[in-house]
């Protein structure tokens, strides 16, 4: 009895991570946590125990962008590279690394180009987009840095239609900001060479 109730359970966590995955690479639901949860309602879900992690909708999204996707995905994340790589150059400066979809290979039309600047002078980076004359906003995002949570100014751009978002750091902060994903499946950010290999890979 209890290794059938297991099975189901594994089914329904598979179930959910499909529907999530079908969301994120049709919808463009771009965060795993909405769109494990709207998974979840959509299948009638109420046991919070039961819902995927995201390394499990992760997989489901390769496959489905794999099944179904495979004629246009790969063209969509190699010009997400691309900007990639452009807003990389521009901001060499500011020591930029890819982060995100666009890196780990899940990017789709819905997706943003998300980097990672470090700096210890905010006001140089507003200055040096200034004289670029880039058009940009800048807000807040709350995130985890090591043991603690900081508010770090975010600052969003448009490069031919695609949205950018910069998380700007520290110097100090670049050492605490992980390399590698805990579950050793691939980098947590890359800097421009990496991104340049990916292109030609």
């Amino acid at each position: 009895m209890g290794k059938n109730r297991s099975r189901r359970d594994d089914n329904l966590r598979r179930h959910i991570a499909y529907l999530a995955a079908r969301l994120m690479a049709e919808e463009g639901v771009a965060d795993y946590g909405a769109a494990k949860l709207k998974a979840a309602r959509q299948a009638g879900l109420v046991d919070a125990a039961l819902l995927p992690d995201n390394r499990e909708i992760e997989s489901a999204l390769r496959e489905f962008q794999d099944l179904y996707q495979s004629d246009r995905q790969p063209a969509e994340l190699r010009r997400l590279r691309e900007i990639a790589v452009r807003v990389m150059r521009d901001f060499a400066d500011f020591r930029p690394a890819l982060v995100g979809a666009v890196l780990n290979g899940t990017a789709n039309q819905f997706s943003e180009v998300t980097l990672q600047l470090f700096t210890d002078d905010p006001k140089a980076l507003t200055l040096f987009m200034l004289n670029r004359r880039h058009r940009f906003e800048i807000d807040e995002r709350r995130v985890r840095i090591g043991d603690a949570w900081a508010d770090l100014p975010l600052v969003h751009l448009e490069v031919d239609g695609v949205p950018v978002t910069l998380t700007v750091y520290s110097r100090d902060d670049e050492r605490h900001v992980p390399r590698q994903r805990g579950d050793a499946e691939g980098p947590v950010r890359a800097r421009l060479a990496e991104v340049e290999a990916l292109l030609v890979a």
